[in-house]
């Protein structure tokens, strides 16, 4: 399989062996990023954004990459995340296929592909790669840790993990620990794909592909990351105009809602590759900040020391519902930290922070301004 890597993508080398969590370590593995702004003079400016599971390292244009990127609206010059002030560093996650060592890379003990020889990923150690990344760029103390979705779970354990590696945090529809409804869905879609006959254990290429089994997967993620009242104002109960139905199939595509799910699905999975959404999704399942610290979630998120902290949520999400946020920003105040917490009542359900910049971008904005 191909990795799929933007433009001018830049790299950083971990130190080798690289240890995981849960066992095993890698050796001569990488980290892609990039940055944005510059660094000032007593390296006090820097911020890190950790993504979801899926977003390369693109966060914006650039000089060396003027093609749009996933967080285009929020990051840049005069923008919320404003890069006239701020050194912007955003990384690829660790076991993605966007750049950074992940199953799609090749294993340099075997020359193979790693495929399921990848150690077991945790959440934890995309936060230890994250650091690495921090400090090879000259950079003691982040003024702030900005995570989306699985990056929120990624920021958690990175201030948990590393004392005083940030001043600041911004947590944007993020979670201390997987909820059940989220875990089974994550379940279903990773089922999805193992049963698909082509996946084979892991051993697919490009011409023996589990196209539906990923196209499944996608579809039931997507359903998740937008609310119910966004599906039925965008598309209400409107049927395709004939010549757009698959007539010659009895149980074909029928209403518009299910030709976008379609169209989005297979626009996805040669995009990503299945071993990947594998891990990257177990990694998530699997985080528990309060097992760090041996406690509850509470616990953990106590022992983070922070000045300042943000949680953003949206109301409609039902993959990382509201009250995880509300969590995060009760547990982070129980430790000390000057801690906000804003509900928003995006109808986007929990892509909101991607497409509603009207709601999110004062936010993020604003507590960015007062540091």
């Amino acid at each position: 399989m191909t990795e799929f890597i933007p433009p001018n993508t830049r790299f950083f080398n971990l130190p080798s062996p690289f240890a995981m969590k849960r066992g095993g370590e890698l050796h001569n593995a990488r980290v892609a990023y990039e940055t944005w702004g510059a660094l000032n003079a007593a390296r006090d400016n820097a911020l890190l954004i950790l993504t979801g599971l899926s977003p390369d390292a693109h966060a914006a244009a650039h000089d060396t990459n003027p093609e749009a990127g996933w967080w285009e609206a929020m990051l840049g010059p005069g923008k919320p995340i404003d890069s006239n002030r701020w050194f912007v560093i955003c990384v690829n996650s660790l076991g993605s296929c966007k750049g950074s060592t992940g199953p799609a890379s090749i294993d340099p003990q075997t020359g193979e592909l790693y495929r399921l020889d990848f150690p077991e990923l945790s959440v934890e150690d995309g936060a230890d790669a994250a650091l690495h990344v921090v400090r090879g760029l000259g950079v003691e103390r982040l003024a702030c840790v900005i995570g989306n979705s699985m990056g929120g779970m990624t920021a958690l354990a990175f201030l948990l993990r590393h004392p005083g590696a940030a001043r600041t945090h911004i947590n944007i529809s993020g979670a201390a620990r997987a909820l059940p409804f989220s875990i089974a869905i994550r379940s279903l879609q990773r089922e999805a794909i193992r049963l698909d006959p082509a996946w084979n254990n892991g051993h697919y290429d490009d011409t023996r592909y589990p196209e539906s089994g990923m196209r499944m997967a996608r579809k039931l993620g997507v359903i998740t990351y937008r609310s119910a009242l966004e599906w039925d104002g965008r598309f209400g109960r409107v049927r395709l105009e004939s010549d757009r139905r698959g007539d010659e199939d009895p149980f074909g595509l029928e209403f518009e809602v299910e030709s976008y799910l379609e169209g989005h699905a297979r626009r996805f999975v040669r995009r990503f590759d299945p071993n990947c959404y594998l891990y990257l999704s177990r990694s998530m399942d699997w985080f528990d900040l309060g097992e760090t610290v041996g406690g509850d979630v509470m616990d953990g998120l106590a022992q983070i020391r922070l000045d300042k902290a943000l949680a953003i949520g949206v109301q409609t999400d039902i993959l990382f519902p509201l009250q995880q946020q509300q969590q995060i920003a009760e547990g982070l105040r129980v430790g000390g930290t000057d801690t906000s917490f804003v509900p928003l009542e995006s109808p986007q359900g929990h892509d909101a922070f991607l497409v509603d910049i009207e709601r999110f971008g004062p936010a993020v904005g604003r507590f960015l301004g007062s540091l």
